[in-house]
C-alpha cells in the first residue's frame, strides 16, 4: 500500500465532537470519560476503526490518551509529541505532559466525580493505577463509538503463512516450549504479535504491520484455541496450524472464557481489563503474569537474525540509491517533503521482496524535523530548502526481516550549530555501538552512554534511545528497550534500535538510527560474561555534518570502519551513479 498524505482529522472537527461526547457523558451521569489510543489488543498501531483519539482530538501520534471532563479535556502526550500536538488540536483541548503529569492526580485536581472507561481498551495495570490514586471509575460501553456515525468497519485482512525456515522454529516447537512453563495453567494471549509469532502466521489487519487481529488460549498440553474471523483464515493457514489448533469465531470467545476452570494466566500490562472482569464473575483463579511469548519472541533465532541481516542489505541499497538521488536533486530547489517520501518508497519498492513499508515515512525539512514523529500531509508539505537539515526516518517490511533507519542530511550549508549538534548525536550512536557490558544489565543501564556527548553540552532528547524490533512483525517490539526506565536485561538475539537525537523547536531536528543485535562478546581477561552489539544497518552518515575535530581517535576509527563495511556490503547492489556517490560518501575521514 502506497503511503498517502491526507490528514485523518482536523483541529476544527474537534470542538463539535467534544461537545457530542460531553452530551453523552451527561446522559450517562459521568463527570468524565477516558479516550485511549489503544484497541482491544492494546497494540501501538491500530486500524482505522479504532482511531478514536485522532477522530476526537485531531492528534495523530502513536501514543497518548484524552481525559474528557465537563469543563476540561486533557490530551496526554509524551516527549515525542509535545511539539506536534500543538499543531493538531483545537484550543478546547489542553496538552498535558505525560508521564510528568500523572492522570490520576490530574483528574482529582479538576473533579471528584465518576469517570467512565471502556474496559476493552484499558489494561488492569492502567485501571489499578487510577483507582489507587483515588479516582472513581465506572466501566461503560464505548462513548466515542456511540457518536461516531461513519466509523469504519473492522478490518478483514487475510492471514498468510510465515515460513518455518525464516522463523527458525515450527509453531509446534514454539507452543511446546511456551506450554512447558504453564504447568496446569492456561494462558490467554491478547497481543496479535505474540499470536502471530507463536503460530508462524502473519496478517493484514493493520497498515504496515503484518498482524492478524485475534485472541488465543494456550493450554499446558500445547493445544491452542484461536479466536478470529474465520473469513480471514484461508485453507493453507488452517492446514499449517494442524489439529492441535482449533479455530473459533470471535463471537464465542466470551463463552470459552466462562468454561475455563483455572488457574488462568493473564498479563496485567497488556490484557484488557474486560477479560479479568469476565473471569472474576465466574470465580476463576487468575494469575497476573507477563505474556510468556514476549521474551522468546524478542530473542531471535539464528535464522531470524540472518534474515534480518539480508533484509537490511537489500534495504540499505535502496537507501543509498535514495541518498544519491537526494544529493543530486535537492540543490535544484524543486523538492518537497512529499516528493522525498515518494522517491524513497519507489526505491524500496524496486525490490520485489518488499512486503510493505514498516511505518509511514517520517520526513521533516527544517523546523518540521523537530517534531519527532512528524508525518507529512498535503496540508503540511514543506519545500526542502537550501541551508537546512532534512530528517528522514523510514523502514521496510520484508518476509525475512523488518528495517528501521534514520538519517539526517544537509541541504546546502545548515551552519555550525547544526554540525555541532549532529556530531554530538553521532558520537552517542557510536558510543552505544562500541560498548561492551556485563551480562544482566538492562536498557536503562546503557541509555546514558548514548546521551553523554549531548549531556556535556547541556543538551538531551525526549525519547528513548532504542526500542525493540520484530522479525517481519512490529517495528516497535517489547519487552527490550534502551531508555531510562527499562529494567529488562538485554539478552543475546534481541534486536533494538540505536537512535539518539537532538531537536530545536522551530529550527531543526537531528536523529540517527541503526538497528543492533545483542550478541556475546569475546572473552575478556577477567572471565566475565559480557555482551556487545552487532550493527546490521548499513548506510553512510553525512560527512558534511561531521565536525571531525570533536571526534576521538576511537570514534573516528569506528566510523571509518563502519563506512568501509557499508561500501563493501552494498557496492555490488547499486547502480553506477549510486556506486560513485557511495565511494565519496564513505571515504575515510
Amino acid at each position: 500500500m502506497l503511503q498517502t498524505f491526507t490528514s485523518t482529522a482536523r483541529p476544527e472537527q474537534g470542538p463539535p465532537r467534544l461537545a457530542a461526547l460531553r452530551a453523552q457523558m451527561r446522559h450517562m451521569g459521568l463527570a468524565g470519560y477516558i479516550v485511549p489510543r489503544s484497541d482491544v489488543h492494546q497494540g501501538e498501531y491500530v486500524a482505522a476503526r479504532d482511531e478514536r483519539l485522532s477522530w476526537l482530538t485531531g492528534f495523530t501520534g502513536s501514543a497518548g490518551f484524552c481525559i474528557v471532563l465537563q469543563d476540561k479535556a486533557g490530551v496526554f502526550i509524551d516527549g515525542r509529541y509535545r511539539t506536534q500536538v500543538k499543531n493538531q488540536v483545537a484550543a478546547e483541548f489542553t496538552p498535558v505532559p505525560w508521564p510528568d503529569v500523572k492522570p490520576g492526580p490530574w483528574i482529582l485536581e479538576h473533579t471528584h466525580g465518576e469517570i467512565g472507561f471502556d474496559p476493552w481498551l484499558h489494561t488492569q495495570d492502567e485501571i489499578s493505577q487510577l483507582r489507587d490514586a483515588g479516582v472513581t471509575l465506572r466501566a461503560v460501553e464505548n462513548l466515542v463509538d456511540m457518536i461516531w456515525d461513519d466509523q469504519p468497519a473492522p478490518p478483514k485482512g487475510r492471514a498468510f503463512l510465515h515460513p518455518d525456515a525464516l522463523a527458525g522454529q515450527t509453531s509446534a516447537e514454539k507452543r511446546q516450549m511456551v506450554a512447558k512453563g504453564l504447568k496446569g495453567k492456561a494462558v490467554i494471549l491478547t497481543l496479535p504479535d505474540s499470536i502471530c509469532w507463536l503460530l508462524n502466521v502473519r496478517g493484514s489487519d493493520i497498515p504496515r504491520v503484518p498482524l492478524l487481529h485475534a485472541f488465543a488460549i494456550l493450554h499446558d498440553d500445547a493445544r491452542l484455541d484461536l479466536f478470529a474471523d474465520p473469513a480471514k483464515i484461508p485453507e493453507d493457514v488452517l492446514d499449517h496450524l494442524g489439529p492441535q489448533v482449533s479455530l473459533h469465531p470471535n463471537t464465542v470467545f466470551a463463552d470459552m472464557l466462562r468454561r475455563l476452570r483455572g488457574p488462568v494466566q493473564l498479563d496485567p500490562a497488556s490484557a484488557p481489563v474486560a477479560l479479568r472482569l469476565a473471569l472474576e464473575e465466574e470465580g476463576t483463579k487468575i494469575l497476573g503474569i507477563e505474556d510468556p511469548c514476549r521474551l522468546p519472541k524478542a530473542c531471535k533465532t539464528p535464522a531470524e537474525i540472518e534474515g534480518m541481516r539480508q533484509a537490511h542489505l537489500r534495504d540499505g541499497a535502496a537507501v543509498v540509491e535514495f541518498l544519491a538521488w537526494l544529493d543530486a536533486r535537492a540543490p535544484e530547489g524543486q523538492l518537497t517533503e512529499i516528493a522525498v517520501v515518494k522517491a524513497l518508497e519507489a526505491f524500496r519498492r524496486a525490490d520485489d521482496s518488499l512486503h510493505d513499508l514498516s511505518f509511514d515515512t517520517i520526513c521533516g525539512a527544517g523546523p518540521n524535523g523537530a517534531m519527532m514523529h512528524y508525518r507529512v500531509t498535503e496540508d503540511t508539505d514543506r519545500p526542502v530548502r537550501m541551508d537546512e537539515l532534512l530528517l528522514v526516518d523510514s523502514g521496510g517490511q520484508y518476509p525475512d526481516g523488518t528495517t528501521d533507519i534514520t538519517r539526517t542530511m544537509a541541504v546546502g550549508d545548515p551552519g555550525e550549530l547544526a554540525r555541532e549538534c549532529y556530531t554530538r548525536v553521532l558520537q552517542g550512536l557510536i558510543n552505544l555501538s562500541r560498548v561492551r557490558w556485563p551480562k544482566g544489565l538492562a536498557g536503562r543501564d546503557l541509555d546514558p552512554i548514548a546521551r553523554f556527548p549531548l549531556w556535556v553540552d547541556g543538551r538531551d532528547f525526549n525519547h528513548g534511545t532504542g526500542h525493540g524490533v520484530g522479525a517481519f512483525l512490529s517495528v516497535h517490539e517489547g519487552p527490550q528497550r534502551i531508555n531510562s526506565i527499562s529494567t529488562v536485561p538485554l539478552e543475546p538475539g534481541m534486536i533494538l534500535s540505536n537512535e539518539p537525537g537532538y531537536y530545536r523547536e522551530g529550527e531543526f531536528g537531528i536523529r540517527l538510527e541503526n538497528l543492533i543485535v545483542v550478541e556475546p562478546a569475546p572473552q575478556g581477561p577477567d572471565d566475565r560474561e559480557q555482551l556487545r552489539f552487532e550493527t546490521i544497518t548499513f548506510a553512510p552518515f553525512d560527512r558534511r555534518l561531521i565536525d571531525v575535530t570533536r571526534l576521538s581517535q576511537d570514534e573516528r576509527d569506528w566510523l571509518n570502519a563502519y563506512h568501509a563495511q557499508v561500501a563493501e556490503k552494498l557496492s555490488d547492489r547499486l547502480s553506477a551513479p549510486a556506486l560513485e556517490w557511495l565511494r565519496l560518501a564513505t571515504a575515510p575521514l
